[in-house]
């Protein structure tokens, strides 16, 4: 088995619900977040276990779309999300927390590849360390697109 995982966080002047209302709002999410092209809903409504969609994200010069699942949620303290491409699982769990100034929001994103090919192998062995840190950035950056929504600096 290959895997990697990568951790994000920050500090976000705004109350937990408000970042929750934030991060759960699918139909709002390429608004907030401008790496997100497209988001179709492909079952459920609102947010919960079993909600899903497929997303358009651009990334590394490229747009990629996977389909992708809530499988957990403790509302408004944290989301599990799960999406398989190629052999690959993914999880990205955000946790919400309650500080002085607001919300420390935690974002770990897991990538696992349980039978790889010699190629995936290699792939991982060449590139899996620069990929999790492109992706790191990625999250980052969603999470301060995330802060700006939640406190009201998005001009929406």
């Amino acid at each position: 088995m290959v895997g990697h995982s990568v951790r994000a966080e920050r500090e976000i002047a705004a109350a937990v619900e408000r970042v929750w209302d934030v991060i759960t709002d699918l139909d709002y999410a390429s608004e907030v977040i401008p790496a997100i092209v497209s988001l179709e809903r492909l079952e459920g409504s609102g947010y919960d276990v079993g909600v899903r969609w497929r997303e358009t994200r651009r990334m590394w010069g490229r747009e990629e779309t996977e389909e992708m699942e809530v499988v957990e949620v403790d509302a408004p303290r944290s989301t599990a999300i799960h999406a398989e491409s190629r052999g690959t699982r993914y999880r990205t769990v955000y946790s919400l927390g309650e500080t002085d100034g607001g919300t420390r929001i935690v974002c770990d994103f897991s990538a696992e590849t349980p039978d790889p090919g010699p190629a995936q192998r290699i792939g991982w062995l060449l590139f899996g360390k620069a990929g999790m840190k492109a992706t790191q950035k990625a999250l980052a950056d969603d999470l301060d697109h995330i802060a700006a929504a939640a406190e009201g600096r998005d001009g929406g």
